[in-house]
């Protein structure tokens, strides 16, 4: 069990500069410089201030410097990462497949929370997606001597950015051209037949909290919903139980 703690940590320290980028990369500043510091006084933060979750709930939430109040997002985003870390371990073990899926999920993770906040998904995040997807793809097959199924991956792209940009269409741009680039980039990942089921999960889920938000009246008609964390969870989703899934989905219509 010690791994999974070791993975937490690492987890919810990768969450912690996952909070700089999600703040910072909206905003074109530069997520290395300067130092963390106070958005409120601008004090830089010493190292006891910057340990994941625990320096939040050592301070109580609140600056050292100026008491201005922390918001919960923070170690609400390291305990995330930590999470979703764990879950990826419990699938993949310790291998090769573990280190790129950590690194798209801490992708994943970021567009989640910058679609949220701001309406929208960076190119700079899907580029890096593609990126790391064609080196772990590479990596598989001259490390471990998978075939790079390319029309797969291919079909996977034009299937789900082809499928979103159609959407946006007829919708007249109900769907944005970052998610169109989001899924693009997934179904290079994934290939057609989970990047069909992706899109398939995100629509329900999309549905059914978009459902619970106007109902709360925590958003209105009026409010733009972002789709980008609908497809990180659908991701996650197929990912972790994609087997039961289809499995359940067969046994009902057989």
């Amino acid at each position: 069990m010690y791994i999974y703690s070791i993975i937490f940590l690492v987890g919810i320290v990768i969450g912690s500069f996952l909070n700089v980028c999600i703040y910072r990369i909206p905003e074109n500043q530069s997520i290395v410089y300067p130092s963390s510091h106070c958005s409120n006084c601008h004090k830089p933060l010493k190292p006891t201030d910057l340990i994941p979750i625990f320096s939040y709930l050592i301070l109580k939430g609140s600056c050292r410097y100026c008491s201005h109040k922390i918001s919960l997002r923070y170690p609400m985003v390291e305990f995330l990462t930590g999470i979703v870390f764990v879950l990826l371990l419990y699938k993949y073990h310790l291998n090769i497949d573990l280190i790129f899926y950590l690194l798209l999920f801490s992708i994943l993770i970021c567009i989640t929370f910058i679609d949220y906040d701001h309406q929208i998904i960076p190119d700079g995040l899907v580029l890096l997606g593609f990126v790391i997807g064609l080196i772990y793809k590479l990596a598989l097959y001259y490390f471990v001597g998978t075939p790079i199924e390319v029309l797969n991956s291919l079909l996977g792209f034009l299937a789900g950015g082809g499928f979103f940009l159609l959407i946006a269409v007829i919708s007249n741009g109900g769907m944005g051209g970052g998610d169109i680039k989001l899924m693009a980039m997934l179904g290079f990942w994934f290939g057609w037949r989970d990047i069909i089921l992706i899109s398939f999960l995100s629509f329900i889920i999309g549905s059914v909290i978009s459902i619970m938000l106007l109902t709360t009246k925590i958003k209105s008609r009026k409010d733009a919903i972002p789709f980008g964390p609908f497809i990180g969870i659908a991701t996650l989703i197929v990912i972790l139980y994609k087997n039961y899934i289809l499995m359940h989905y067969i046994n009902l219509f057989m």
